[in-house]
């Protein structure tokens, strides 16, 4: 007897240890960390990401005067300062702290959204917790309907996510990776390449040569064309025989080819006959706005944008659609423009401010990144022999075809894939 009951007062203790550790063990539990954000920008939304080292509890919410999205993490510390990666709907960051435990992320709007989801990612191979919220861009009325804490989504509320919330998990491997790997390819990159002139427009003529640009352009197109798909790309050219093609007609072909990137390649002239050197020209921001009010104004806005149906919307929201979408090409365009600079100084001569802006017709797509490459002066004697050169147009595709690769392996650019 005395045995048994040693026995029941030591299962007595040892049960009473376990439940005091559980309620006192939540006390001393680690806070997560919250070590980086990222944002990735689509047109007309945006998907914010935070890793963490360990999940937390949250409530994401929106205010209005002025309008904001706020993000209540639980436990947690945050010891990086956060700040807002380039986009079209968020502004900026700022953090502060509810209690000794808790911290709240505020992110200043551009413009009203909705809150698409918010969930939590389980670690993975190579990654740790990670945080995601999905904003679009909605119109006043669909955001003040959801201002306030009583809209707000929490883990509670969330449905649990283990994997990417994209079908197709490479538009946004820079973002987050499924908790087991995707086996999927990626898929391949459209560039439309268009050789300036044909036809009955020869473009400008050498001044000593009497080279004629159409040529200068065609052949150019077919070896850069002939690089890229080395490299694996999908190639178009906007003409591959000497004819005579619009220059809105050269947009509509790349926009039917759904390309990634358009390049349209010439070759300058100038008076002075000393001039010399290569240029590349993105569009204007006066030229981009212009032209995005002008297609605002459209009745019909099917296909504007890759293959938008914008005919049930309403004016406001056709209005903030059309002008992020080329805000977020433009910057798109500058950036590749900046590649295409880096790798051609490396092997041939520059003008100077070498990235230049203009509204020329054939960069005027909304959807498109779009650059035109200016390889130098026919009028310049000098120029006018390199550019016949066969070699010499093979080292400028090199570069061309190189600034290329740089420009969709940039973790901007590659979030969309």
């Amino acid at each position: 007897m005395k045995n048994l009951m040693n026995t029941l007062v030591k299962k007595a203790y040892i049960f009473l240890f376990a439940f005091m550790m559980c309620l006192i063990l939540p006390l001393f539990a680690r806070a997560a960390n919250i070590t980086n954000m990222r944002i990735g920008q689509q047109i007309g939304s945006v998907r914010i990401v935070f890793d963490a080292d360990e999940k937390f509890d949250y409530e994401v919410f929106l205010l209005s005067s002025p309008k904001r999205l706020v993000v209540d993490a639980h436990h947690c510390e945050i010891k990086k300062t956060l700040t807002a990666d380039k986009n079209n709907l968020i502004d900026s960051t700022r953090i502060g702290k509810l209690n000794d435990k808790d911290k709240r992320v505020v992110f200043d709007l551009k413009k009203p959204v909705l809150i698409k989801q918010a969930f939590m990612l389980e670690p993975s191979k190579n990654t740790n917790w990670r945080f995601v919220v999905d904003l679009a861009v909605a119109s006043e009325r669909d955001f003040e309907g959801k201002v306030g804490a009583k809209y707000a989504i929490s883990n509670k509320s969330a449905p649990k996510q283990t994997k990417t919330a994209t079908k197709d998990s490479s538009k946004s491997s820079w973002l987050f990776s499924s908790d087991k790997p995707v086996k999927s390819k990626a898929r391949q990159r459209i560039v439309v390449l268009d050789p300036g002139h044909g036809g009955k427009d020869p473009g400008a003529i050498g001044a000593y040569g009497k080279t004629y640009e159409k040529n200068v352009t065609l052949a150019m197109g077919k070896e850069l064309k002939s690089q890229l798909e080395k490299k694996g790309y999908k190639v178009y050219l906007t003409r591959s025989t000497d004819v005579f093609i619009p220059l809105r007609q050269r947009v509509k072909i790349a926009q039917k080819y759904k390309a990634d990137l358009f390049m349209s390649l010439h070759a300058d002239s100038a008076v002075n006959r000393k001039a010399k050197g290569l240029s590349v020209y993105t569009l204007s921001e006066k030229a981009s706005d212009k032209e995005a009010a002008a297609l605002a104004e459209r009745e019909n806005k099917v296909d504007i944008i890759g293959g938008m149906d914008f005919s049930e919307n309403s004016k406001e929201i056709n209005d903030i659609l059309i002008s992020l979408s080329q805000t977020d090409c433009r910057n798109k365009s500058s950036k590749f423009a900046a590649y295409v600079v880096g790798e051609m100084k490396k092997s041939v001569k520059l003008v100077d401010d070498t990235h230049r802006f203009a509204g020329f017709a054939v960069l005027k797509a909304p959807d498109i990144p779009s650059a035109l490459l200016e390889m130098g002066y026919l009028s310049n004697k000098e120029e006018e022999n390199l550019l016949k050169q066969a070699s010499y147009r093979k080292k400028l595709a090199t570069s061309a075809a190189n600034a290329i690769d740089k420009y969709f392996k940039d973790p901007e650019i590659a979030a969309v894939y």
